[in-house]
């Protein structure tokens, strides 16, 4: 667990910054799998055996965590300084109705995205196992008695 809170750390900073920046952030589904795909093959690089898809899905998943958390310490403060209002507008001018408004609409939507990162960077995590994984064999090495097993040294048996 501890070699996959390494790679998570840096794809989820990744995609959770890049999900709040301007401009960039309407991308935010992208640099989420972007960010599971870093760091699918940052464990991968590191990891001494061959990696099932799985863990690429753990890694993903934890990428997605990490992203989330920064994505709402970093974008609840900056919503409700500058953006709640026009959050508001942008439904008004586009002609969606919500029952919601205010907090509760920046909640829900904060929600989404973070609902989207997590989706998001476990595919990342996942499609990368198949790309950055090139080592065959994903079984354990076997173990080293050189054929003196219960047979005997050549496994007759007699």
């Amino acid at each position: 667990m501890i070699n996959k809170l390494k790679p998570a750390l840096l794809g989820g900073l990744i995609a959770g910054i890049l999900c709040v920046v301007p401009f960039v952030s309407t991308c935010c589904c992208v640099w989420a799998a972007l960010g599971g795909l870093l760091a699918s093959f940052m464990y991968i690089k590191n990891s001494p055996a061959p990696v099932t898809t799985g863990e690429g899905a753990v890694v993903g998943l934890l990428t997605g965590a990490v992203g989330s958390l920064i994505y709402m310490i970093i974008q609840l403060p900056l919503a409700l300084l500058f953006g709640l209002t026009s959050m508001e507008e942008q439904f008004r001018r586009s002609g969606i109705e919500l029952p919601l408004s205010g907090i509760a609409l920046l909640l829900l939507s904060v929600f989404l995205f973070v609902v989207l990162i997590l989706i998001f960077s476990t595919i990342g995590g996942i499609v990368g196992v198949p790309i950055f994984e090139k080592r065959k064999g994903a079984q354990p090495p076997l173990p080293q008695d050189f054929g003196r097993g219960p047979g005997g040294p050549y496994g007759t048996g007699l």
